[in-house]
């Protein structure tokens, strides 16, 4: 019987870690292309007949930053005759009366700013720009969300470059997307971590996808739309968590390209809260494998060459390394007992050893996005081998979304909440929209006692490797718990002060 489980145990351990390789890899090679395609940006023509251009707020209780969003949309830099303000405000708190009066003293001021305001949120955020769409007036749709503040001259610096032509056989551009930046980037240990992920993402995969001719997604936000792209696209849907890239690779299908400007930036406030954090995450990594299942299939019967495939498949399941991580952390005790029954199989497990020269691949994929942007990478190391724990702490929140965006469960868009917090003096915590403690942490704090296990066991057994990664994991887990449940406590106590 033993004999009988060995070999898919066996089979399946050096899946998951060749897997791991090959995500490792491609880490690697994005880098690479950032790297190498960073500095090869097509100018745009000069534009003398803007277009009309419609800029689409959509807004969900943010009594905090509703009115910083619409205050910069308003000093845009952009002919007034040819622009558009659209505030879709589905908000049910105080948040409809800031915004419904700061509409009104910019309207009276001649702005030509519109305010819709939703009773009900059909279609969550998707719904809200589907039907701000059918009464648009623009021929671009450029939309912020309530956390970002777009600088005056964001309009002048990307629609130019719908009107580029030649390049991959002349196809029609459908979005631009921009680089996010970070308003509160200092504030706290939490959002200077989450700032140099989205640094990642932003300098290095953005760039080396849209440089490198691969397919890429708009990112909900600091971006500018084609009217007709989204039309001949399908148009916004709420069916996944994930709207803006459901709508990007149907778009991509359709035949469309997109552009990314990685030298335009717009600050955005980063979640303070953990539990905000963990469900921003949640509702990324879930929308992810919701796009993963309905668009694979189209992909690879799509007339574009296997590269192009299979780095779209790789994009779109970005989130499948979690899972990996996550059942590497189950395994490692069945492979060290089967070791010490099957000795032999020392060997044959080293061979993963073989796969993990790619095992800093993402550390080199952080780095890299700081010396691209200008900053002394060498200072970030610390902090950037501290992330790859962090992100592995994260894998229990991405097995949950994993399993209900393939279950095709239906699913609520709920937002991260934002406090209008930059300063480190601000306090998040006695402000409203805090959210009650998410149970999964019990689950984080059981593997990471099951990988506490493994590290005694491993350390025993004198296998070196799997104690430094089951380590990783148990600080991971342990940090994303532990922070967690002490801002969790932290909330309770304000808010039982503030009562008596």
């Amino acid at each position: 019987m033993t004999d009988l489980f060995l070999v898919p145990v066996a089979i399946f351990y050096l899946l998951v870690v060749g897997l791991l390789f090959v995500y490792g890899l491609n880490f690697l090679y994005m880098t690479y292309l950032s790297f190498h395609l960073g500095n090869h940006r097509r100018q745009p023509p000069v534009i003398t007949d803007w277009p009309r251009v419609t800029v689409q707020l959509p807004i969900y209780n943010e009594m905090y930053v509703a009115e910083r969003l619409i205050e910069a949309v308003a000093q845009l830099d952009y002919p007034l005759d040819r622009l558009e303000i659209q505030v879709l405000d589905d908000s049910t708190d105080e948040t409809a009366q800031i915004v419904a009066s700061y509409v009104a003293c910019l309207k009276s001021e001649g702005l030509n700013i519109v305010l819709l305001h939703r009773e009900n949120r059909v279609g969550y955020k998707a719904g809200a720009l589907a039907e701000g769409l059918i009464i648009a007036s623009g021929d671009l749709m450029a939309i912020f969300d309530a956390d970002f503040v777009p600088t005056t001259d964001f309009l002048k610096r990307t629609v130019p470059y719908f009107y580029i032509t030649g390049g991959e056989s002349e196809r029609p551009i459908a979005f631009i997307q921009t680089r996010w930046g970070h308003i509160n980037r200092d504030y706290s240990f939490l959002t200077f971590l989450q700032s140099l992920a989205i640094d990642a993402h932003f300098v290095v995969e953005q760039m080396a996808r849209s440089g490198g001719g691969y397919w890429f997604n708009f990112n909900g936000t600091a971006g500018v739309w084609r009217r007709d792209a989204i039309i001949d696209a399908g148009g916004w849907k709420a069916e996944t968590l994930t709207e803006d890239l459901d709508l990007s690779y149907r778009a991509f299908l359709k035949g469309w390209r997109g552009i990314y400007l990685r030298d335009v930036e717009v600050p955005a406030e980063l979640p303070a809260s953990f539990n905000a954090y963990r469900r921003q995450q949640h509702r990324w990594a879930r929308g992810s494998f919701e796009c993963a299942v309905r668009l694979i299939p189209k992909v690879w019967s799509a007339p574009i060459g296997l590269m192009q495939k299979f780095e779209a498949t790789l994009h779109l399941t970005g989130y499948t390394v979690h899972l990996l991580l996550f059942s590497l952390s189950l395994m490692y005790p069945v492979v060290l007992m089967l070791s010490v029954r099957y000795p032999a199989l020392i060997s044959l497990f080293g061979i993963a050893i073989l796969f993990n020269i790619t095992a800093f691949a993402p550390t080199i994929f952080f780095l890299s996005a700081q010396k691209q942007l200008g900053r002394g990478w060498w200072r970030y190391v610390p902090v950037v081998l501290f992330i790859s724990a962090a992100g592995a702490g994260m894998m229990v929140n991405t097995v949950r979304a994993a399993i209900l965006g393939l279950r095709g469960s239906a699913s609520a868009f709920e937002r991260t909440p934002k406090y209008g917090v930059s300063a480190r003096g601000e306090d998040w915590r006695q402000r409203r929209y805090q959210l009650r403690l998410d149970p999964i942490v019990y689950l984080e704090l059981i593997l990471a006692g099951i990988n506490g296990l493994t590290v005694a066991l491993a350390l025993y057994l004198g296998n070196w490797l799997i104690a430094f990664y089951a380590a990783i994991f148990v600080v991971g887990l342990l940090f994303t718990s532990g922070v967690t449940i002490e801002q969790a406590v932290a909330v309770h106590r304000q808010q039982a002060a503030g009562m008596e």
